[in-house]
C-alpha cells in the first residue's frame, strides 16, 4: 500500500474511495431529503441494496433523524419485501435499481422509492443484467434526488440502532425494533465495541449489511475514524487481497469463509501478507473446532468468536487461546450480560446440566418485535430472553452450545440433535456440506433426514457415509435417509435456507412436526 493509500481514511468499495467528510457531507444531505419527504424520529427506511457506500450512507442519515434503517434481506421473494414494507410502515425504500425492478407492482403506494445505481464493483460480482441497471419508472434516480437536497439541520435526537427483520425460520420475519440506548448505554456499549473490534481499525466487511452482526460492525466501523472496505460479495483470494493491499487488521466473517479459504490452494494461500491482521471475529453460526484451529494455524491467534442473536446482541466471547483450551466453547459471558440455562420445568440448572441459553445484557436497551408484542413475551423468563439455543456452561465458565430449541428431532421419544450429526458428517472426507433435520415418519413421529453437498470433484457414496457415521454416532442418531445434493441453497450470511428444504417434506402431512 503506497502512502497516499495509506494517508486515506474512510470507506472503500471496488475502485471507489470516499472520505469520512464526504460520506458524512452526503449522509447529512440524505437526512435533509428524506426530512422533506416526511421521515421524523421512530419512522423507517427500508434499504434494499447489497454491500455499498450508499447504504452506509443511508443508514447514517437515519441514525441523524433518530429514525430506523430497515435492511431487506435482497434474497426474499417480492412477496416477502412487500410485507416487510408494511409490516415496518416504511414511508421510503432505498434500493439498488436491479433489485427494484423485481418489485414492480409489490410496493404499496404510500412508499417513496428511490433508485440507486449498482456500482461497477457490484454489477461485476453479480452480473447484473444491464437492461435492469437503470432506474424503473416507478422509481426516483437517487443521485439526481440527492443533488436538490439540503443539508440536515435539526437538533440532535437519540440514535436508534437498526431495525433488523430476523430470516423468518418460523414463518414471516419478525422486525427487531430496539429503543435507542442511553447515556449510560451507549458509553456501555463503546466500550463493548472497543473491546472486540478496536480503535481506529482498518476493517473488512466481507458480510451481508442486511443481517445483524455485518450492519452493527459496518455502521460502527464507519464511524470510528478508520477504514473501512466493502466486499459486494465474499471470494477467497480476494479477501486474501484486500487485506494485503489495504493492511487491514479487523474483520468480521462467518465459519463458511473459513471453510472456503482453507480450500485455497498453499501457492494461492502463501501469495500474500497477512501480517497486518489483529481482530478476525467468527459470527452468525458456531464455528466447528477443527475449522477453527486451522485458522488460528494459518493466521495465528487473532481468531475471535461471538455468539448472540439480533434480539440479545453479543452475548459471550472467545479468544484463539480459548479455542484451543476449550474445543468447541462460544467463550465466556461479557461482563455486561447475565446468562441462565433454564430446564423444561422453568428452573434454572446447575452447571454441565443441557438446558435452553437465556440472557440479558445491561448495555442493550429494551427491544420489542415490531407490530408483534406477544412474540417478545413468549421468549421472556423473568427478565431473561432466549432465541432458542440450547447448551451449557462448565465448571470454568466457558460456554458451549448443542443446538437450537426448534431444530430438535423428536424421534421415537427421543431427542436427537442435527448439530451432532452434522458435526459427525464434516469429518467424513470428501463432504463441502451438509443439513440434517426432521421429516415425517409414520411410526416414529419424525425421522432424521441428512442432505450432503460433496467437495467438488469428491465421489461419495451414500452407504459408505452411513457406515463412517456409525463410528462415532449411536445407530438412532444416524440418519435413516441420506441424500446428495450438489449445491445446498445457503445466504449471504452463511445459514443454510434449512426451512426450503425441510418444508417440501411436511407440506401434505398437516403438520410441521
Amino acid at each position: 500500500m503506497d502512502a497516499a493509500s495509506q494517508a486515506f481514511l474512510g470507506v472503500i468499495s471496488g475502485e471507489r474511495r470516499r472520505s469520512h467528510p464526504d460520506v458524512a457531507d452526503r449522509a447529512r444531505r440524505i437526512a435533509g431529503g428524506l426530512h422533506r419527504l416526511g421521515v421524523r424520529q421512530g419512522g423507517r427506511v427500508c434499504m434494499l441494496m447489497r454491500n455499498d457506500i450508499a447504504f452506509i450512507e443511508v443508514a447514517h442519515a437515519a441514525i441523524q433523524l433518530g429514525a430506523y434503517a430497515v435492511p431487506v434481506n435482497w434474497h426474499f421473494r417480492p412477496g416477502e419485501i412487500e410485507y416487510i414494507l408494511r409490516d415496518s410502515a416504511a414511508s421510503v425504500l432505498i434500493g439498488h435499481a436491479d433489485l427494484l425492478h423485481r418489485l414492480d407492482g409489490a410496493i404499496p403506494n404510500s412508499v417513496k422509492v428511490l433508485s440507486v445505481s449498482p456500482p461497477p464493483e457490484v454489477i461485476f460480482a453479480y452480473q447484473v443484467d444491464p437492461e435492469h441497471q437503470g432506474k424503473p419508472d416507478f422509481a426516483t434516480d437517487f443521485e439526481k434526488w440527492l443533488a436538490e437536497q439540503p443539508h440536515y439541520s435539526g437538533a440532535a435526537v437519540l440514535e436508534p440502532m437498526s431495525m433488523i427483520y430476523t430470516s423468518g425460520t418460523t414463518g414471516h420475519p419478525k422486525g427487531v425494533r430496539r429503543a435507542a440506548p442511553n447515556l449510560e448505554q451507549n458509553a456501555a456499549l463503546e466500550r463493548r465495541r472497543a473491546m472486540i473490534y478496536g480503535h481506529g481499525t482498518r476493517s473488512l466487511l466481507p458480510g451481508p449489511l442486511y443481517h445483524s452482526a455485518p450492519n452493527f460492525f459496518g455502521i460502527r466501523s464507519s464511524r470510528i475514524g478508520g477504514v473501512l472496505v466493502l466486499m459486494p460479495r465474499f471470494e477467497s483470494e480476494e479477501c486474501l487481497r484486500l487485506i494485503q493491499a489495504e493492511r487491514i487488521d479487523t474483520i468480521l466473517m462467518v465459519p463458511t469463509m473459513f471453510v472456503r479459504l482453507l480450500k485455497l490452494p498453499d501457492t494461492v494461500r502463501n501469495r500474500y501478507d497477512l501480517s497486518s491482521l489483529r481482530h478476525v471475529i467468527s459470527a452468525a453460526a458456531p464455528c466447528p473446532t477443527d475449522v477453527k484451529r486451522a485458522m488460528i494455524e494459518w493466521w495465528g491467534p487473532v481468531i475471535y468468536e461471538f455468539y448472540g442473536s439480533t434480539e440479545s446482541g453479543a452475548v459471550t466471547f472467545a479468544t484463539s487461546q480459548d479455542a484451543l483450551d476449550k474445543p468447541g466453547t462460544v467463550g465466556k459471558v461479557l461482563p455486561d450480560v447475565e446468562l441462565r440455562v433454564v430446564g423444561v420445568d422453568g428452573h434454572m440448572l446447575p452447571t454441565g446440566q443441557i438446558g435452553e441459553i437465556y440472557s440479558r445484557a445491561t448495555s442493550y436497551p429494551e427491544f420489542t418485535y415490531h407490530n408483534r408484542v406477544e412474540k417478545r413475551r413468549e421468549i421472556e423468563h423473568d427478565g431473561f430472553i432466549t432465541s432458542g439455543d440450547i447448551g451449557y456452561v462448565d465448571a470454568s465458565g466457558y460456554v458451549f452450545l448443542c443446538d437450537r430449541k426448534q431444530d430438535v428431532v423428536i424421534s421415537g421419544g427421543v431427542n436427537i440433535y442435527p448439530a451432532e450429526i452434522e458435526a459427525a458428517l464434516f469429518q467424513v472426507p470428501g463432504v463441502h456440506d451438509c443439513a440434517v433435520f426432521g421429516i415425517p415418519d409414520a411410526e416414529f413421529g419424525e425421522a432424521v433426514m441428512a442432505l450432503v453437498e460433496p467437495q467438488p470433484g469428491a465421489k461419495l457414496d451414500v452407504m459408505d457415509i452411513r457406515s463412517t457415521l456409525k463410528r462415532s454416532l449411536a445407530d438412532y442418531k444416524v440418519p435413516s435417509r441420506i441424500e446428495l445434493h450438489t449445491c445446498l441453497p445457503r445466504e449471504d450470511s452463511g445459514k443454510i435456507f434449512k426451512r426450503r428444504l425441510r418444508d417440501p417434506f411436511w407440506e401434505k402431512t398437516g403438520r410441521k412436526i
